[in-house]
């Protein structure tokens, strides 16, 4: 058979060699330049033509054939046995809301997809890393931003049609593929929804914590809220300064905030959802268990991720937001 597919080794890589095989088989596939039953080059024709060692291509091949990307005949050289497709998901961090999305996202993927993860933990560097070592390896590529003014830039090195931007709007082009949940208009017309359990308590309080990387667009649309329904309420950032007090209830960004406002309820006798109110951003899938119930304004984790799928399996532009809901639990 005739040879479809053909190598460029870049020498001067920091990606070894033997994976810059693995990737253009990989590429190859997915965009595919060659199909199941096809003829790859031989070890020896590698070698020759691009003045590699046999060990590295032998890895190489090796490893896609463990992959059961390939398969080899005796006498006859390696050949294409699955038609599989790289992805690469860039997540900011591994939380428990982001393991409902991971999971969601790779339940409706086919079994010929190959997802690999990878996290910035919002590190320009470790963003410009993941990125830049991944161009040209992948079928195509989910992505959650975050906020610096060099991810655009960095971004700009994928086509349009690969990429998909996921959570956070921020930096988006008009033009770009994204599934995003909304952190303003949608975040304030959940809070309207629990407008007379919050009637129960004095004051409402946003714990927004100098060490989080939530959006900030949340706080502007709580003031707006209790401003138009009159709530007496603070915006508390200094976590040394979270002090929970009676007949007020909270709004709280941070799971590690939630921890320490059921210590302070067990330490003061407080009930909450009687003497005190919380509201917890992000459902997980362990809040409806906590205490007796812990009231959650988040989006839907899970849609997003098949969402995200969705860009993946079919070949059209993708728009689209995914609402923010309030569930109530005892907790409020």
């Amino acid at each position: 058979m005739k040879e479809k597919i053909i190598f460029n080794i870049i020498h001067t890589s920091d990606i070894p060699k033997y994976q810059q095989l693995v990737n253009a088989v990989n590429n190859a596939i997915a965009n595919n330049e060659i199909s199941i039953g096809d003829l790859l080059p031989s070890v020896n024709s590698i070698c020759k033509t691009h003045k590699l060692s046999r060990d590295t291509v032998f890895k190489a091949y090796s490893i896609l054939k463990e992959q059961q990307i390939i398969e080899s005949v005796p006498n006859k050289g390696y050949y294409v046995a699955s038609k599989t497709k790289k992805i690469l998901l860039v997540l900011d961090t591994f939380k428990a809301y982001k393991e409902v999305l991971y999971h969601s996202f790779i339940k409706n993927l086919p079994n010929n997809i190959i997802t690999d993860v990878q996290f910035h933990h919002y590190n320009i560097n470790n963003f410009k890393t993941i990125i830049n070592n991944s161009i040209g390896n992948y079928y195509k590529y989910v992505v959650m931003g975050f906020n610096s003014k060099e991810v655009p830039k960095v971004l700009s090195k994928i086509n349009n049609d690969k990429l998909l931007l996921i959570d956070w709007n921020i930096h988006a082009k008009p033009e770009n593929n994204y599934v995003f949940q909304d952190f303003g208009e949608s975040f304030y017309n959940a809070l309207k929804k629990a407008t007379l359990l919050f009637k129960k308590y004095k004051e409402v309080n946003f714990l927004y914590p100098t060490f989080t990387n939530h959006p900030i667009e949340t706080v502007t649309f709580f003031k707006k809220y209790c401003k138009k329904h009159q709530f007496k309420y603070n915006i508390i950032t200094d976590p040394k300064e979270i002090n929970f007090k009676k007949e007020c209830a909270y709004i709280s960004v941070s799971d590690r905030v939630l921890g320490v406002f059921l210590e302070q309820c067990r330490n003061k006798n407080f009930e909450p959802g009687v003497d005190i109110g919380f509201l917890s951003y992000n459902e997980t899938p362990m809040k409806k268990f906590i205490y007796k119930g812990i009231s959650v304004v988040s989006t839907d984790f899970k849609e997003m991720g098949i969402k995200a799928a969705e860009f993946i399996t079919e070949d059209k532009q993708i728009q689209e937001y995914i609402a923010t809901e309030l569930i109530v639990r005892e907790s409020l």
